[in-house]
C-alpha cells in the first residue's frame, strides 16, 4: 500500500474550521448500480460517487459532482511519477559524473559534477512536496535536504570511516546540502578542493560516492513505490484524513508553508528567531544558487496547483479546477485566481533578491522580509480559504509562532 500514517503531527487547535457542506465529488468507475433510479424519496449512488446539494460557494441549484479520480489520475500519471522519473534520471547522471571526478580529480570534472548537482537539485524542488507512501515512511526529505549541513560531522565521518548514513543523526551530513559542502566548501579555492580529492587515502572521494549512492538508493525506493502502487493511490477517492486528495493537499500546503516559506526565506531572515541567520540558506557553500533553487520551487508550486503536466503546457484536473468547479470565492473574487495571482507576486519579490540569500540577509534583510510576507499571503489563501472550500482538515501542527 502507498499510504502510511502522516509524519506530520495530528490536528492542532489551529486547524481550519470546516464548512457545513462537503464539496460534491464524483469518480470514474464501473458500478453494479448503474440501472438504479432515484426519486425525491429514494436515491442511490455507487461507492465511488457522492453527490450533494450545492454549497453557498456555488450559484447553481442542481446537485453537482467533481471527478476526484480524474484529479488523482492527473496528479499520479502526468505530474508526480514523471517528475520523480526525471529526478531519478538527473540523480543518476550526477552519480556518473561523481565517478568520473573521483577517478580523475581536475577542474573540468569538478565543473561537470557541480553542473549535474545543480540540475538534480533543481529537479528535487519539484518532488520534495510529495511526502507520502515510502517517502514519508523512510523520511526521504530529511535524508535529502536538511540544511545547513553539519560540516563538522561530515569531516568526522570521512575521517573515521565508521559512519552510517541510515543513522538519523547523519541527516544533516548527507543529501544535497552535504554535496554542496563537499563540492564547494571543503576549502577556499577550487584548486585546494581538487587537492582534497587527490589525497592518497581517498577519504573525500569515498564519502562523496557514499553520499550520492545513498541518494540514488533512497530515491529508487520511492520511485518504485509510486510505480507499484499508483492504482491504490488513484482509487483512494473518498474524503477522509488518510485519502489521497486530503493527504497530498495537506502535504502541498505543508511544503509551501514550512519547507518553502519558512526554510528558504523565513528562518535565514530571522522571522522566527528575532535575529538574522544567514548560514541557514539553501545552497550556502555554493553561494550563488539560493535564488535559483527558490524560484525553481516556486515554479513547482505553481505547476502543481494548476495541474500542469510534466514537460508540457497542457493542464489536467487540479486544485485550481476543483476550486473553480465549486465557484469558490474570496472577497467576491475567484479564490483560485487570488491564489495564482499571489504566487506571481511572491515570485516577483523573490526574483528581486540577491542570487546568494546569505548576502541578501547580511546586506538588506528587509527585502527578504518583504518576500516572506508575500509568500505568507499564499498560506492564508490555501490553508484557510482553500481547505475550507474543499472541506479538508489540516493534519499538521502549526508550531512556528506565525
Amino acid at each position: 500500500m502507498i499510504f502510511f500514517s502522516c509524519g506530520k503531527d495530528s490536528l492542532s487547535d489551529t486547524q481550519t474550521k470546516l464548512v457545513d457542506v462537503t464539496p460534491s465529488v464524483s469518480q470514474t468507475s464501473e458500478s453494479d448500480n448503474t440501472d438504479a433510479t432515484s426519486t425525491d424519496d429514494n436515491s442511490s449512488s455507487s461507492d465511488d460517487e457522492t453527490t450533494t446539494e450545492d454549497s453557498s460557494s456555488s450559484d447553481n441549484s442542481e446537485s453537482q459532482t467533481f471527478d476526484r479520480k480524474a484529479l488523482l489520475t492527473n496528479w499520479a500519471n502526468n505530474i508526480i511519477i514523471p517528475l520523480y522519473d526525471n529526478f531519478n534520471i538527473n540523480l543518476n547522471l550526477l552519480s556518473d559524473e561523481v565517478t568520473k571526478f573521483n577517478e580523475t580529480p581536475n577542474l573540468d570534472n569538478l565543473k561537470l559534477v557541480r553542473e549535474k548537482w545543480l540540475n538534480a537539485y533543481k529537479s528535487w524542488q519539484h518532488v520534495e512536496m510529495f511526502n507520502l507512501g515510502k517517502a514519508e515512511e523512510t523520511y526521504f526529505q530529511s535524508k535529502m535536504n536538511v540544511y545547513p549541513s553539519d560540516k563538522e560531522r561530515i569531516e568526522r565521518n570521512l575521517t573515521s570511516e565508521t559512519y552510517s548514513l541510515d543513522n538519523p543523526n547523519n541527516n544533516d551530513a548527507q543529501g544535497f546540502p552535504a554535496l554542496d559542502y563537499m563540492l564547494y566548501g571543503t576549502d577556499e579555492s577550487d584548486e585546494k578542493i581538487i587537492e582534497k580529492y587527490s589525497l592518497e587515502n581517498k577519504k573525500y572521494n569515498t564519502y562523496l560516492s557514499s553520499l550520492v549512492n545513498k541518494m540514488v538508493s533512497n530515491t529508487s525506493v520511492v520511485v518504485n513505490d509510486w510505480n507499484q502502487n499508483k492504482e491504490t493511490y488513484i482509487n483512494s477517492t473518498e474524503n477522509t484524513s488518510t485519502s489521497s486528495i486530503n493527504k497530498i493537499t495537506n502535504d502541498f500546503i505543508y511544503y509551501y508553508e514550512k519547507l518553502f516559506r519558512a526554510n528558504k526565506i523565513g528562518i535565514p531572515a530571522g522571522v522566527f528567531s528575532g535575529s538574522k541567520l544567514p548560514d541557514r540558506v539553501e545552497g550556502y557553500y555554493s553561494k550563488i544558487y539560493s535564488k535559483d533553487l527558490a524560484l525553481e520551487a516556486m515554479s513547482a508550486i505553481e505547476n502543481f496547483f494548476v495541474g500542469k503536466k510534466y514537460n508540457s503546457e497542457d493542464k489536467g484536473e487540479s486544485l485550481e479546477s476543483y476550486l473553480n468547479f465549486l465557484n469558490s470565492e474570496k472577497n467576491g473574487s475567484s479564490l483560485s485566481k487570488s491564489i495564482t495571482d499571489q504566487f506571481k507576486v511572491a515570485k516577483e519579490t523573490i526574483d528581486k533578491l540577491n542570487n546568494d540569500f546569505a548576502s541578501q540577509v547580511n546586506e538588506d534583510n528587509n527585502k527578504m522580509l518583504v518576500a516572506y510576507d508575500e509568500i505568507q499571503k499564499g498560506v492564508v489563501f490555501m490553508k484557510t480559504d482553500m481547505l475550507q472550500s474543499l472541506s479538508i482538515s489540516v493534519d499538521y501542527v502549526d508550531a512556528d509562532g506565525d
